[in-house]
């Protein structure tokens, strides 16, 4: 019988610091299936075995730190907000960084209700320092993404405004996980996008 080696230790960062101009009010604090959006993708971060699960709260955080059940987790808040979800990723990452132990962190944005814990599972079974890698869904790319230690500064360098990690990605060999039979990698921009 052969022993599996332990997975190398994997953050969760959730980016919930937006206004949701799009969707009416903070997407952090929209209430879906019973539970606010950010406390359903922190525990589907913890459940997935992230840890530590840090999440940068932005527009209105005070009410979300107020009204939203963040047991176990981290929360930053981002000043920097306004300019995009790039500052958000940027502020993850630097909380990230002074932790050697890390090999890399779980990246998904608050506004993706129908990724699972098992999604987040199969994208961190891949984790390293090296890694570069993110979830499909019939061949489209979407998240979460897994960002290995060795790339958090490059990312840092080219997340501005709402690009994220966007441009760093395509300009990387990424590893593709197909999760489509296990998770909906749609965004929520709306409420109509709100899954049933």
């Amino acid at each position: 019988m052969s022993v599996r080696a332990p997975r190398p230790p994997v953050a969760g960062l959730l980016l919930a610091a937006g206004a949701g101009r799009r969707f009416g009010m903070p997407k952090a604090l929209v209430r879906h299936r019973g539970a606010l959006l950010v406390e359903s993708a922190a525990a589907v971060l913890a459940d997935g075995g992230c840890s530590p699960v840090i999440v940068v709260l932005g527009a209105c955080a005070e009410e979300v730190a107020e009204k939203a059940e963040l047991a176990g987790v981290r929360t930053l808040v981002n000043d920097d907000w306004p300019t995009g979800m790039g500052s958000s990723l940027r502020h993850g990452l630097d909380a990230l960084a002074g932790d050697p132990e890390l090999a890399a962190a779980l990246i998904l944005p608050v506004d993706t209700p129908g990724i699972t814990a098992a999604a987040v599972r199969r994208v961190a079974a891949f984790a390293s320092p090296s890694a570069l890698v993110q979830a499909s869904y019939s061949d489209v790319r979407g998240h979460p993404v897994l960002i290995g230690r060795d790339h958090w500064a490059g990312v840092r360098e080219v997340a501005v405004e709402d690009r994220g990690a966007r441009d760093y990605l395509k300009s990387h060999v990424v590893a593709e996980i197909p999760c489509e039979d296990i998770a909906d990698g749609t965004d929520a921009d709306r409420p109509e996008d709100l899954p049933d």
